[in-house]
């Protein structure tokens, strides 16, 4: 008994033998017999867990079947044990003296059901019985087990059944060799293929004649042939399935990871339209943002003349549009240029160079080129509610030093402070239609590129600062782009 060792054969530990508590001390089992829970019904079994305990009991009967006690004598299905890893142990086999004083405490019921799982030629025999029953008896056994896995019902559907085990019992030992009694499962219906192998393998098990009944071998060899040649474990396929799952989950987070890259691209578009980048990369960071001192960057302002006749014969709706489809495409073009859009007020338009990365010189070059390429798309430029109508923009530009920093943390700007802002303002405020007003410095700066041409103005009176002397700004010579 204690040289049995097999995954599925409950190891025998010790036995005592002191009346009247007599016991055999096994291994625990946490799950419990098979028979609890094939009635539990909160456990839900699908054919993999079928298959896997059908698996275990055939490959522990034939280990037991090919071990020196050559047969179990006492197999049901609360003799199967299953352990926390859902493995399915037998139990029960041996030691009939200790079995035969416990039948004593049985009521009548108790051991006519008990008597359910044995051999018809084993219950004539009655007080002959083989101790250690036979090998066609267990088969018979493992049949009635088959029953209660497939059908989850006990043998001979003990409940449903109007006969009771007593009387069950007597017509089976009658014994008909032509329509022997036993269970009724003709009327079950079963939904899977290999159910309906199993069914017809437990009609070769509990034939009359135990000749007749095929060897452990037998049915090891067909419930391979139902798996395709692979032994069923519920803890392998559940490791499989976690595996499998595992590498799914994988597969999702480098999904989701792709997914979440995306957005924080996106994210990180709509915030650098808002802020510039290297601001708007430390805020993220939570650093604070200091404001900043320029030494020389070219700010430039423009506005539509007419613009307020034209909103008093528009609607509001009209006007939103109108205004989205000038800056669309004054955004469009402004982001072929190394220039910063500060912001947009009604229909004012700011533009700077030379920050938040100063360009070393370039700025006053980039605002330049900028405002030929505004002005020439003007001309092309169509309202949708009034095509006829030719909007007409001023624009203002000067050079010189200026602070900038983000104000606010509610929808923080990025703004510039100081004089230049003021300056290139009164340029475009003093300006002209469909010109481009320069100031005396943006002129000074725009002199190291000898391809602008610029004409001028002569003395304008700017607000707060008297009559100073201003510039035109009429093209480049090198593509011909004359205004």
């Amino acid at each position: 008994m204690r040289d049995m060792a097999h995954d599925n054969i409950n190891p025998f530990i010790g036995a005592c033998i002191d009346k009247p508590n007599v016991c055999v001390l096994s291994q625990y089992c946490s799950k419990g017999s098979l028979q609890d829970i094939l009635e539990n019904d909160d456990i839900k079994l699908d054919w993999m867990f079928k298959s896997s305990f059908l698996n275990d009991l055939i490959d522990g009967m034939l280990y037991l079947h090919n071990s020196p006690l050559k047969s179990h004598g006492n197999l049901t299905s609360s003799h199967c044990l299953v352990d926390s890893r859902w493995l399915l142990k037998i139990s029960g086999y041996g030691l009939s003296a200790l079995r035969s004083d416990q039948d004593k405490e049985l009521t009548e019921y108790e051991v006519y059901r008990e008597m359910l799982w044995t051999a018809p030629e084993l219950l004539r025999l009655e007080g002959a019985r083989p101790v250690y029953g036979t090998q066609k008896g267990d088969i018979y056994s493992i049949a009635m087990i088959m029953q209660e896995i497939l059908y989850r019902t006990f043998p001979f559907f003990i409940g449903e059944s109007p006969l009771n085990p007593k009387e069950i019992i007597d017509n089976v030992k009658k014994g008909d060799s032509t329509q022997p009694f036993r269970p009724n499962v003709s009327s079950y219906t079963l939904d899977h293929l290999e159910g309906k192998s199993v069914y017809k393998i437990i009609l070769q098990c509990w034939e009359e004649h135990p000749d007749n009944r095929p060897s452990i071998g037998y049915l090891r060899r067909q419930l391979r042939s139902l798996n395709q040649g692979r032994k069923v474990n519920i803890m392998d396929v559940m490791i499989s399935k976690l595996e499998k799952y595992a590498s799914n989950l994988e597969e999702i987070v480098d999904q989701r990871t792709s997914e979440l890259i995306e957005e924080k691209k996106k994210t990180d578009l709509l915030l650098f339209r808002m802020l510039p980048e290297q601001v708007a990369e430390k805020l993220k960071q939570g650093q604070t943002v200091g404001a900043e001192l320029y030494d020389s960057v070219t700010i430039y302002f423009s506005d539509i003349v007419g613009f307020t006749l034209l909103s008093s014969e528009s609607s509001p709706m009209q006007i939103v549009q109108l205004l989205n489809d000038l800056y669309t495409m004054f955004d469009n073009n402004i982001a072929k240029h190394d220039v910063y859009k500060v912001e947009t007020i009604g229909d004012a338009y700011m533009v700077a160079s030379g920050l938040p990365v100063p360009n070393h010189g370039r700025h006053a070059k980039e605002i330049a080129t900028m405002a030929l390429d505004l002005l020439r798309a003007m001309s092309e430029f169509k309202i949708r509610h009034r095509p006829d109508f030719q909007m007409k923009l001023r624009i203002g530009i000067h050079t010189g030093p200026c602070a900038a920093g983000v104000v606010g943390q509610t929808m923080p700007r990025y703004c510039l402070f100081g004089d230049t802002v003021n300056t290139a303002s009164r340029m475009e405020s003093t300006g002209e239609a469909l010109k481009i007003h320069l100031s005396q410095q943006a002129k000074e700066a725009l002199s190291l590129f000898p391809e602008f041409l610029i004409t001028c103005r002569g003395k304008t009176t700017v607000k707060g600062k008297g009559e100073v002397v201003t510039f035109w700004l009429i093209g480049r010579s090198d593509n011909f782009n004359l205004i």
